[in-house]
């Protein structure tokens, strides 16, 4: 009995793993696609993506709403992402439909993605507004069932969250651990869908869908230009101004693939995390200033039993370490990664204490990215 209540915690945290994975919703396809409306203007910031372009445009054009433009905004690529825009943009399939923007370099104040936004947007002429990652893969269904929720909704803002590609050994250990830890942040969408706290709005930057007066009332990017995580901070703007924001589950419609390589997923994810995670906390200075330092110890909690486990042999620690393994076996099938990495979930945690703990100590200094390098601000008061 001893060891069952030593134990316990674990085996709590893999029922509610459980729950959760049994409960996910809202989902777009609980939404019937609207096929048409106002223009729809798609605006792609794109920096150094030849290897994912040509799939984003070539998803979006097979879209079945209509009327609707692509604008590609070249956010100074030197690998070729430009030329494969302008084939693109020149193909029958494209119709006209697609414009390329070559952008200029940022001005200083801007992250590049942002200011490749607004570049795209001073020449968009749609009524609502779509802003996409070009690491991202759209269904025919996906932007017409999201048209679907921002009228159905009556919302200012949606966002979906998509399917998570995941093909190297890395990205299938590490990132369903990333995920996981957000996901324990976020929670159940309803909770935030149209929440009125400021810090408890969040909106995913691979897929926002907003209408032109929202967007315009509350700043554009601009007004969010020297943000790390500029997705979170626009929803937040969004709540500030008592708009609704609206998130749904959309894996059938969505997938992206973020990272290809363990380097990619550290530079990435040491860009994000740490300055990040502070604006979904409590506006307590001490909190939000803590908060990057800290937020890698429930890590330990992971990597602790099966340790502890090999030097003490105690039945406690093999309940707890079985709990662990079967929580991540359910996190791992619920993010489609093969079910026998969870065998090495030590690893996986290890890795994110590893990139929580780097992103804090770089964020506080400078933010690398694509070639360049950002001085990041810090989090605002609410």
């Amino acid at each position: 009995m001893t060891a069952w209540l030593l134990a316990a915690p674990w085996i709590a945290v893999l029922l509610l793993v459980v729950r959760r994975s049994a409960v996910r919703s809202p989902r777009l396809w609980e939404y019937g696609p609207r096929p048409s409306g106002p223009l729809l203007s798609v605006i792609i910031p794109a920096r150094n993506e030849a290897l994912n372009i040509e799939r984003c445009v070539r998803s979006i054009l097979a879209t079945t709403y209509e009327p609707l433009e692509v604008i590609v905004v070249d956010d100074r690529s030197t690998d070729g992402t430009g030329g494969i825009a302008e084939w693109l943009a020149a193909a029958p399939e494209a119709k006209g439909r697609v414009r390329v923007v070559h952008g200029a370099e940022p001005p200083t104040g801007w992250f590049g993605k942002q200011w490749a936004i607004m570049q795209g947007y001073g020449v968009a002429a749609g009524e609502l507004l779509l802003f996409a990652d070009a690491d991202t893969k759209h269904e025919p269904e996906l932007i017409p069932r999201a048209v679907a929720v921002l009228r159905t909704e009556h919302a200012d803002l949606v966002s979906v969250l998509p399917r998570q590609e995941m093909e190297s050994f890395w990205e299938r250990l590490v990132q369903p651990h990333v995920f996981f830890a957000l996901q324990s942040r976020v929670g159940n969408l309803r909770h935030l869908n149209r929440t009125r706290v400021v810090w408890n709005a969040i909106a995913n930057g691979q897929f926002i869908l907003t209408n032109r007066p929202a967007y315009e009332a509350v700043g554009t990017h601009e007004a969010v230009k020297d943000s790390v995580a500029e997705d979170m901070m626009l929803a937040q703007r969004y709540v500030r101004a008592g708009r609704d924001i609206f998130l749904v589950y959309a894996e059938e419609f969505m997938s992206t693939r973020m990272y290809r390589s363990l380097r990619e997923i550290v530079d990435g994810w040491s860009k994000n995390l740490a300055l990040g995670a502070p604006m979904m906390a409590p506006p307590i200075p001490l909190v939000r200033w803590l908060l990057p330092y800290l937020m890698w110890l429930p890590v330990l909690a992971w990597i602790g039993p099966p340790l502890a486990w090999l030097i003490w042999r105690q039945d406690w620690l093999v309940l707890a370490t079985l709990a662990s393994l079967a929580t991540w076996v359910q996190v791992y099938r619920r993010e489609h990664a093969p079910l026998q990495y969870a065998l090495l979930y030590p690893i996986g945690a290890s890795m994110v204490a590893y990139i929580m703990l780097r992103s804090a100590w770089r964020g506080e200094r400078k933010v690398e990215w694509r070639g360049r390098v950002y001085r990041p601000q810090r989090v605002p008061p609410l």
